[in-house]
C-alpha cells in the first residue's frame, strides 16, 4: 500500500486509501459490498475482453461509489460510452481508458490500479513487500524527497543509508520530477531485480548506489520499554494497519500490563492508514465499550461502531500524531481523543474522512473506490480539515520517529509521567 511514513518505499498519505474488511463493516455497508464484488456482469457479446474490462470497472464504481449524485454532474454514462468509441485493443489501453474514465470524480482515491500496483497494496495490508526497504516522505517545504528510515536489515539499512538523505534520481529520472509516488513506485519491485539511487547526505555528499530489491517484512508494530523519570512505561509505534496488527498490538499491551508498565504512548506518526478493519480492532483494545466512529454510506444510511467492553491496558495514555497520520490511523486518534483516552500531542493530522475498498477485476489489476464517509464519535467531519492534537509540540519535526533525536517523544514522556504524578 502507498502510504507515508509506514511502508517501504512509501508515498504519503494523499494516495492512500482505507480498505474495509467485510467483518467489521455496518451492515448496510457490507451488503453494499457485497453487491460490488460479487454480482456479475451481464454479457456483452460485442465486445473485445479489454472493452469488457473498461465496462465492468464502470459497473463496480456505479454500484459502490459514495456520490452517485456526482454521476449526474459529470456525465457518467456518456463516460463509459466514450471510453468505449476509442480502439481498447491492449490491456494498457483498457487501463488508460478507464482512469480518463475516473479522473472527472475529481476523487484522487477512486482510481484504477493496475497490476503491479494492486499486487504492492494487496501484499503491504498483509504485513509484506519487494523492495529495498527505504521509508520516504516530502521536506517540510514540500520540495525534496527524503529518506525518513530504513528498515532494520533491509537492502537500504544495510547500504548505510541515513535519515535526511535527499533522493536526487532513482534509475537516472529526477525524483523531484516523478514526485513522491512515482519515486517510491520506482524503488519497489520483484525481489532479486536491482535499482539505482543517486542521493544526498545530510552532510551535503552525492551518493551512489546499486541495491538488490528482496521480499520485506514491513515490521508494522514497533515495541519497546522506556524508563524516564523512575517511570516504566510502554513505546508502541504503528506504521500501518496491516493484518498482523492488531495480534502484535495485543501481545504487547498484555505483556505490559501483566508486568506492571505504568503508563502508555502511542505513536502514530506517518501512520497513513490501511486496514479500517485493523485500525478498529486496536480500538476495541484501548476502548472500553465506547464508540469509535459513525459512517454513512451512499444511501445516507450512518451506523455508530463501538468497541466491546474490556481493554488490553487500562493505564493512562498518549498519542503522538502527525501530518502523515491519515484515515484508519485517524479514525482511532479521533476516537481516542472525542473518549478522553488519550491526549494526542504533535502537529494537526491529515484530514481523510473518506474510507475505500479494493475490489479486483480479474486480470490482476483492481480498483480503489471510495465507498463511505465517516465522522469522529463526537460528530467531527475530518475531510480536508485533519484532527487538531491537544497540544502542538515545536517544530521541526523530528524526521525519525522513535530514534534517539526524537524531541516529540521525549516531550510525550513527559507528559506523560505528569499524568502519572500531578502536579499541585
Amino acid at each position: 500500500m502507498d502510504g507515508g511514513g509506514g511502508l517501504a518505499e512509501s508515498t504519503d498519505a494523499r494516495a492512500t486509501p482505507v480498505i474495509l474488511r467485510r467483518g467489521w463493516l455496518p451492515r448496510a455497508l457490507a451488503l453494499l459490498m457485497a453487491v460490488a464484488i460479487w454480482v456479475p456482469a451481464g454479457p456483452a457479446l460485442a465486445l473485445s475482453d479489454t472493452q469488457q474490462l473498461v465496462v465492468e470497472a464502470w459497473r463496480l464504481v456505479n454500484q459502490s461509489y459514495v456520490d452517485p449524485d456526482r454521476f449526474e454532474a459529470i456525465r457518467w454514462r456518456q463516460l463509459r460510452q466514450k471510453a468505449l468509441e476509442q480502439p481498447i485493443e491492449t490491456s494498457a489501453a483498457a487501463y488508460d481508458a478507464i482512469a480518463s474514465m475516473l479522473a472527472p470524480l475529481g476523487d484522487p482515491y477512486t482510481r484504477l490500479l493496475r497490476p503491479v500496483d494492486y499486487q504492492v497494496l494487496r501484499s503491504s495490508t498483509e504485513g509484506s513487500l519487494s523492495g529495498i526497504g527505504l521509508q520516504l516522505g516530502l521536506s517540510p517545504d514540500g520540495e525534496r524527497i527524503l529518506a525518513i528510515t530504513p528498515i532494520e536489515g533491509s537492502p537500504a539499512a544495510l547500504a548505510g543509508i541515513v535519515t535526511g538523505s535527499q533522493i536526487l534520481e532513482v534509475e537516472g529520472q529526477s525524483a523531484a520530477a516523478l514526485g513522491l509516488e512515482a519515486t517510491a513506485g520506482r524503488l519497489r519491485g520483484a525481489a532479486g531485480t536491482k535499482v539505482e539511487l543517486l542521493l544526498l547526505t545530510p552532510e551535503g555528499s552525492q551518493q551512489a548506489l546499486v541495491l538488490e530489491r528482496r521480499e520485506l517484512d514491513l515490521q508494522p508494530v514497533r515495541s519497546r520499554e522506556l524508563e524516564w523519570q523512575g517511570h516504566r512505561l510502554g513505546y508502541l509505534r504503528i506504521n500501518q494497519f496491516s493484518e498482523p496488527v492488531p495480534g502484535q498490538v495485543k501481545e504487547a499491551l498484555t505483556r505490559w500490563s501483566a508486568a506492571g508498565i505504568e503508563g502508555l504512548i502511542l505513536d502514530l506518526r506517518n501512520d497513513s492508514g490501511g486496514l479500517v478493519e485493523s485500525g478498529l480492532a486496536v480500538a476495541d483494545g484501548l476502548l472500553d465499550g465506547e464508540p469509535v466512529v459513525e459512517t454513512m454510506d451512499r444511501q445516507g444510511l450512518r451506523e455508530q461502531i463501538r468497541t466491546s467492553p474490556g481493554l488490553w491496558f487500562a493505564g493512562p495514555m498518549v498519542t503522538l500524531v502527525n501530518g502523515g497520520t491519515a484515515s484508519a490511523s485517524e479514525i482511532l486518534a479521533g476516537a481516542l481523543q472525542d473518549d478522553g483516552r488519550s491526549l494526542l500531542l504533535g502537529s494537526r493530522t491529515f484530514g481523510k474522512g473518506l474510507i475505500q475498498t479494493l475490489i479486483g477485476l480479474g486480470d490482476g489489476s483492481g480498483l480503489a473506490v471510495t465507498v463511505a464517509r465517516y465522522v469522529t464519535p463526537s460528530g467531527r467531519d475530518i475531510q480536508n480539515l485533519g484532527i487538531a492534537p491537544d497540544r502542538l509540540l515545536a517544530e521541526p519535526e523530528p524526521l525519525n520517529p522513535g530514534g534517539t533525536d526524537d524531541t516529540w517523544l521525549e516531550e510525550a514522556q513527559q507528559q506523560l509521567v505528569d499524568l502519572l504524578d500531578p502536579r499541585p
